[in-house]
């Protein structure tokens, strides 16, 4: 009876045999692809940091770097280099002794700035004001000649006061000019152009035709230049009004004083 017994016992051990060995093989595989696929697919915190860095970074504020340098007796930094591009500050160019133009920038006379212009002066001349702008647009090499003019005329300390060195000036950028009434062209670039009832209804209505009075008075201290009261600089309706309201300078309004 044993002896019969025998074979059945021996095939079953065979059998479990056989199974537990095809277990133990199938779990190994199992294993392997699970740890060929983890050495393939990056880790969730690695695909973080890797979309990151692949990730085009978001536009910086249009905000100058504070200088580190302080300005000396004339209102410039010392040692300053023009730069490359000119200077925008929430689409505003800016151009002043803090921030100059490049020597390369030659937009020419702003269209836009021209239109608004042609307009308050025949908005003035129905008033019976005929204004007139004797100067615009100032290329770098025009103002360098200009500058220099004055400086051998008057010195450098007080040519600063009132023109612009090469790259710093505001009619470089096409934004600005300076304005008389015909006829009394003897106040033409005196403050008592200021006084008079055209300089009165320019400085009272400009802001409604998109201009400011770049230097006005007692702002000295801020904008870097004595009071002009023929010097307009176009920014557009809404900055000119708000500008206007507050009664501040260019600089006040955009954060760099």
């Amino acid at each position: 009876m044993k002896n019969k017994r025998l074979p059945l016992i021996v095939g079953a051990c065979i059998s479990v045999a056989l199974i537990v060995s095809i277990f133990v093989v199938y779990n190994y595989k199992n294993n392997q692809k699970s740890k060929a696929s983890d050495e393939q697919q990056p880790t969730t915190e690695q695909t973080e940091k890797d979309s990151l860095a692949t990730e085009k970074p978001e536009k910086t504020t249009e905000k100058p770097v504070k200088p580190e340098q302080q300005p000396d007796e004339n209102g410039y930094l010392p040692n300053q280099t023009l730069p490359t591009d000119p200077t925008y500050i929430n689409g505003v160019l800016l151009a002043n002794k803090i921030y100059p133009l490049p020597s390369t920038f030659a937009p020419g006379e702003n269209p836009e700035a021209r239109q608004a212009l042609d307009k308050m002066l025949a908005a003035a001349k129905q008033q019976g004001f005929d204004l007139a702008a004797f100067s615009g647009y100032r290329s770098f090499d025009y103002q360098t000649k200009l500058y220099n003019n004055y400086v051998n005329r008057d010195g450098q300390a007080a040519a600063d006061r009132y023109s612009a060195r090469p790259g710093y000036s505001e009619h470089q950028t096409g934004l600005a000019f300076d304005i008389g009434e015909r006829g009394k062209e003897d106040l033409w670039l005196t403050e008592e152009f200021g006084e008079t009832p055209a300089g009165q209804w320019l400085m009272t209505n400009a802001q409604d035709f998109g201009f400011i009075l770049r230097f006005p008075k007692d702002k000295e201290d801020i904008t870097g230049y004595m009071y002009e009261s023929w010097h307009y600089r176009y920014v557009g309706i809404d900055k000119a009004k708000e500008i206007k309201k507050q009664n501040i300078t260019l600089e006040e309004y955009l954060g760099v004083k």
